[in-house]
């Protein structure tokens, strides 16, 4: 799919200037980004070489979460905010092969994200999955679109993984966050990933900096504190707020047991609400 011109396509997909969505397909081995999304996602991981880390360790945290919530606390919908673009273990795939009947509704607005959703997001026989084209910054659009396919009156998984970090007001964001709580009823959960220059992310900065002048949409890092007062009024699952790597990571096959994942710059939660 790479595009050397560097054009705006007339589906409206701008090949010409990296986005979030195509850099981290590239970074997770995928093939739907342009050679704008690759000069970018180099530089940057040039001057963060942990980046791509992050972005695999992000992905296996969403599975693992899914997994925790479909197999083990019965949560059979979820509401995917910021999708980005279909890799290996979607949302959909991960819950439904657990509970075949399981409904997830996903959420982006990058007309590449919608292009790619409608062709690939599929459903089991037994569940569903749709797709709303809304912008995070627009709670009450998405659950208008997203009560065409769940039933908000019963438990929904809240996903939103790398999603918040693009809104770059933290009490926008924080306002966000609550408003899609209130719409669910108790016993939904909220699932978050967060990028921050603690947990050994210093070195980061740079590489934002720059994704910030030669990249889209715009991102910002925040510090525990800031990524907390996101969770506050929910109960966390243990082990709470800790790098996404190491939220109940996949037990080693060793008998011996072995050491951690290695720690990744990307806070990880998944926290209910009472």
């Amino acid at each position: 799919m790479t595009d050397s011109g560097g054009s705006r396509q007339g589906d409206g997909i701008a090949s010409d200037v990296a986005h979030n969505a195509r850099v981290w397909n590239y970074w997770l081995g995928g093939k739907d980004h342009y050679l704008v999304d690759e000069q970018v996602g180099d530089h940057v991981t040039s001057l963060y070489p942990a980046i791509g880390e992050v972005a695999r360790a992000d992905r296996a945290f969403l599975g693992r979460a899914v997994t925790h919530l479909t197999a083990d606390l019965g949560i059979r919908q979820f509401l995917d905010i910021g999708t980005g673009l279909p890799t290996v273990e979607n949302t959909h795939e991960v819950a439904q092969r657990i509970a075949p009947d399981a409904r997830v509704v996903y959420v982006d607005n990058d007309p590449l994200v919608l292009l790619h959703a409608r062709a690939l997001l599929t459903s089991t026989p037994e569940g569903a999955t749709s797709y709303v084209d809304a912008d995070a910054r627009d709670p009450d659009r998405i659950l208008a679109g997203a009560a065409g396919t769940l039933d908000l009156d019963r438990p929904v998984a809240v996903m939103m993984l790398g999603i918040l970090n693009f809104v770059l007001d933290t009490d926008e964001a924080r306002s966000l966050v609550r408003r899609l709580l209130a719409a669910v009823p108790p016993g939904s959960h909220l699932v978050l990933t967060h990028p921050t220059l603690e947990l050994g992310g210093e070195g980061n900065a740079d590489a934002m900096r720059f994704w910030n002048e030669n990249a889209t949409p715009p991102l910002t890092a925040r510090s525990r504190a800031e990524v907390e007062s996101f969770l506050e009024g929910l109960e966390l699952l243990e082990p709470g707020l800790v790098s996404c790597a190491h939220w109940r990571p996949d037990p080693d096959p060793d008998p011996g047991g072995g050491p951690q994942p290695p720690q990744v710059a990307q806070f990880g939660a998944v926290a209910r609400k009472p």
